[in-house]
């Protein structure tokens, strides 16, 4: 990674993240019905099991990621956004490999998520694709869902 990124552990209490994770949300719920957005609010994110990072580029926030553990072996990618000055420069790719990095540091096996079905995620299904992970059954306590798409990796 150039020395011009950074990742760091967050705490979420920044406006910068915030304000992120708030265009986040909205940006869920502008694509999927309520019922089908599982997106973790701000105390979701902070909760057991639950790693969050930010992603920092010459001092701006460029992105976020978290990992859900959901048991020792099977993690799960949460929070994945690009702030929009920074899109289409390589910030989610960089966050993917740290959160993937991670997840076998930590000994899990799978890594598994889950994101909206619809066009405006065709660009993080592409990515995940490039990053092998393929479509799958749901996982966890999720449930098929028309707005959904599951996708998983061994690591």
């Amino acid at each position: 990674m150039s020395s011009a990124w950074r990742i760091v552990e967050d705490d979420l209490s920044g406006a910068a993240i915030r304000a992120l994770l708030e265009r986040h949300f909205a940006g869920m719920l502008a694509n999927s019905p309520a019922g089908s957005c599982h997106f973790l609010d701000f105390e979701g994110l902070k909760g057991p099991g639950v790693t969050f990072w930010s992603i920092h580029a010459e001092g701006d926030l460029a992105g976020c990621g978290a990992l859900k553990m959901l048991d020792a072996r099977h993690g799960e990618i949460k929070s994945m956004r690009t702030a929009d000055a920074f899109l289409r420069r390589g910030v989610a790719a960089r966050m993917l490999d740290h959160i993937m990095a991670e997840a076998k540091d930590r000994g899990i096996e799978r890594l598994s998520l889950e994101t909206g079905s619809g066009m405006a995620f065709e660009p993080a299904h592409a990515l995940y694709r490039r990053h092998g992970f393929e479509d799958c059954a749901p996982f966890a306590d999720y449930t098929s869902d028309p707005f959904s798409r599951f996708m998983t990796r061994r690591l």
